[in-house]
């Protein structure tokens, strides 16, 4: 273990905003060494430097447990309550589980179909969670969704799913991935109800939940029976707008849930935390002990210092300035996120509205004239539609493609492909996520049930509100609906043969544009 005296940082500072979003230039330092005297509040760089235990720096864990376990999720019934550690972010976190849910399966080493281990997952989702575990050969079995989250019932539904698994092309799924709060992409927020019945069916199959929530404190005009109950007055307010978590429900300790900083600090961070019963815990903790260890202590120990509420100052500190008063506590925490949720909902608003009011076009094809009354007809071609996200960050819209004048005279997957290019070029310069960017089914040899047999990902795109500064949201929207209206008037099938004539460059592109996109 080296020796902290020789570590060449003195002091770690930082300007930062208050939880309100009004003043930006109060003043963080991380000294060499603190004189706290408890050791969760001690941040300091001799600590925070230094090789530290996997559960994560012990002010930083102490806090997110805290805020975990009484103020998110207060009311866990199984006895004793859930415990946390600390990742380097959701993705990281993720693929820890995985390491502990799911067994390798390989047919190179002669493995037997049967044998192959499943996981379940919205039929949109968000593709780095599948690619982590897509090394584990696991089949990827895509559950239909509607306005309410995963389908329950119906055909092609989870009790369809389970009900009618094939058990010759592998077992029944051991571990359901979801994103119950904000969807990515489809911005669906799944209700209390909805978790209800998804959570006894996983009950039923003896399926693991893992609940990945980076926005789960972004739920726009959302208001729910059965909210958590803070002790903090202050945030009862906010977190009782809430939807409750899986983890408000889990009896059995069968759901383990991701959180991040990546979407209340800064992405760069890498850093979240996992939720779940003690002994999932405890399991996880050994697998950190041999891959990542704790997050970065840099990172923790900035996190920790603005977040955590130091002792109060004496007097000799306050005349001396060398009291903390920047730094947050648990309401003012509370009180930011707060503040974020309703920075990106003024985002999204302005977006539908424009989205809504774009919606449609005149087709002028159908204009029909009266010279004796002098009076014109027109009708209106729909293009898109969609619906207001109930939470996250991205508005998700299904193109109409069959009201396109070259539709059944251009196969529509090179349409949608024309279509994304031509909205990249000026003027409309809006880039957006095509459907197929969240498509879990990639590769022919996974299972994929019968019912789910329609891949409409051609149809769909992902707009997102939240990497646009608020001034900048409506001309960007605008862009996109003018885009949209103006490739509806190409008539010429030649103009999409012309932009699509270089494949190559066209898939170098998507590739470059799908890793800045997530």
């Amino acid at each position: 273990m080296p020796n902290a005296s020789l570590f060449p940082f003195d002091t770690l500072e930082a300007r930062v905003t208050s939880p309100n979003g009004t003043a930006k230039n109060a003043k963080l330092v991380v000294p060499r060494e603190s004189d706290a005297a408890d050791l969760k509040k001690k941040i300091d760089i001799t600590t925070a430097l230094q090789y530290g235990t996997a559960e994560g720096y012990p002010p930083l864990h102490a806090f997110v447990r805290e805020f975990a376990r009484e103020y998110l999720h207060p009311n866990v019934p199984y006895n004793g309550g859930p415990e946390v550690i600390l990742t380097c972010g959701a993705t990281d976190g993720f693929s820890k589980v995985v390491e502990l849910v799911l067994e390798t399966w390989d047919d190179g080493r002669g493995d037997l179909p049967a044998d192959r281990q499943g996981l379940l997952c919205e039929e949109f989702t968000y593709m780095n969670a599948i690619q982590t575990a897509r090394p584990k050969g696991v089949n990827i079995a895509p559950v239909p969704v509607d306005e309410y989250g995963m389908k329950v019932s119906g055909t092609g539904g989870l009790v369809d799913i389970l009900e009618n698994w094939d058990s010759s092309k592998g077992k029944k799924p051991r571990l359901m991935y979801t994103i119950a709060t904000g969807q990515n992409p489809t911005g669906i927020v799944t209700p209390i109800e909805r978790k209800n019945e998804i959570y006894a069916i996983c009950q039923k199959y003896d399926i693991l939940i893992c609940e990945d929530e980076p926005y789960w404190h972004l739920q726009y005009h959302l208001a729910s029976n059965g909210s958590p109950q803070s002790q903090d007055k202050e945030a009862l307010g906010f977190l009782q707008s809430l939807v409750p978590s899986y983890l408000s429900i889990d009896v059995d300790g069968r759901v383990i849930r991701l959180d991040t900083f990546s979407k209340t600090v800064a992405p760069g961070c890498r850093l979240g935390w996992i939720t779940a019963q003690p002994a999932i815990i405890e399991r996880l903790t050994r697998i950190t002990e041999v891959s990542t260890a704790q997050p970065s202590g840099f990172v923790q120990a900035m996190v920790a210092k603005m977040i955590i509420q130091e002792d109060r100052p004496n007097l000799f500190q306050v005349l001396t300035g060398k009291h903390a008063e920047s730094s947050w506590g648990m309401s003012g925490w509370i009180r930011w996120l707060e503040e974020l949720r309703d920075s990106y909902e003024r985002r999204i608003q302005t977006m539908c509205q424009i989205l809504e009011e774009g919606g449609h076009m005149v087709n002028e094809d159908d204009v029909h004239s009266t010279e004796n009354f002098g009076w014109s007809s027109l009708s209106a071609v729909q293009i898109y539609d969609f619906k207001y996200p109930g939470g996250g960050m991205f508005a998700w819209l299904h193109m109409l493609f069959e009201t396109h004048p070259l539709h059944g005279k251009v196969d529509e997957e090179r349409l949608s492909k024309a279509f994304w290019l031509f909205l990249t070029q000026a003027p409309y310069l809006a880039i957006v996520a095509p459907g197929s960017m969240f498509n879990p089914l990639q590769h022919a040899d996974e299972y994929q049930y019968p019912a789910v047999i329609e891949n409409q990902n051609d149809r769909y795109v992902r707009l997102s509100f939240a990497a646009i500064d608020e001034d900048k949201v409506a001309s960007s929207t605008r862009g996109f609906v003018d885009g949209s209206h103006a490739f509806w008037r190409i008539k010429d099938a030649s103009q999409i043969d012309h932009m699509l004539k270089d494949e190559a460059a066209i898939m170098d592109f998507e590739a470059q544009i799908a890793a800045r996109l997530c």
